[in-house]
């Protein structure tokens, strides 16, 4: 019972972590699952318990599994399956199995895409991204930087920033993210000298 209990009591933070990487508000959520904004709050703080007619049209919207949404147990498979989402054009695959402490995700920007600059955005956490193949634009606090393969930044997102491919190649990105603001700890040995 503690077990289901414990299960029952992760819904919440994911659902929010979910939703908050949509860039979706409650309203929205609600909107498309027909989930009403106060029962929507009160399964993301955790104060009412999810029942299956909560989690099938929230794990539809999010598309993902339900077993992801409550944490079934993977077994003894280690890999990460691919569950793609597109937003904006970007597609988005997952790196890593959950949903909440910091992240990892490969991002697919087709040329030109989005398909102007828009508006920067300021939500809580730190990311990191690495260019594969391509060229990525950042807008970071007013500066825009072209990120080319093999170049990195990271940055605390409270900074105005806005993310896109404007170049007429696609692009490829491996970005990691911590939602409240941790920063990625990237540990290596230290290269040997020769003398």
């Amino acid at each position: 019972m503690d077990d289901l209990r414990a299960a029952l009591g992760a819904v919440g933070p994911r659902l929010r972590a979910l939703r908050e990487q949509r860039g979706a508000t409650l309203a929205d959520v609600a909107a498309a699952t027909g989930i009403s904004v106060s029962t929507l709050s009160r399964l993301e703080s955790g104060v009412r318990r999810p029942t299956i007619e909560h989690l099938l049209p929230l794990a539809r919207l999010h598309e993902v599994t339900i077993d992801e949404l409550v944490d079934a147990p993977a077994g003894d498979d280690p890999r990460v399956p691919p569950h793609p989402t597109v937003r904006h054009g970007v597609t988005y695959v997952p790196l890593s199995r959950r949903s909440e402490g910091p992240r990892s995700y490969r991002m697919s920007y087709p040329p030109r895409t989005p398909p102007e600059v828009g508006e920067p955005r300021v939500h809580d956490g730190y990311e990191w991204v690495y260019v594969l193949t391509g060229t990525l634009r950042l807008v970071l606090g007013g500066r825009a930087l072209d990120l080319v393969a093999g170049e990195a930044a990271e940055f605390d997102t409270r900074v105005p920033h806005w993310l896109g491919n404007v170049s007429d190649a696609p692009t490829e990105v491996l970005a990691l993210y911590g939602p409240q603001g941790e920063r990625m700890h990237v540990r290596a040995r230290p290269r040997r000298v020769e003398a």
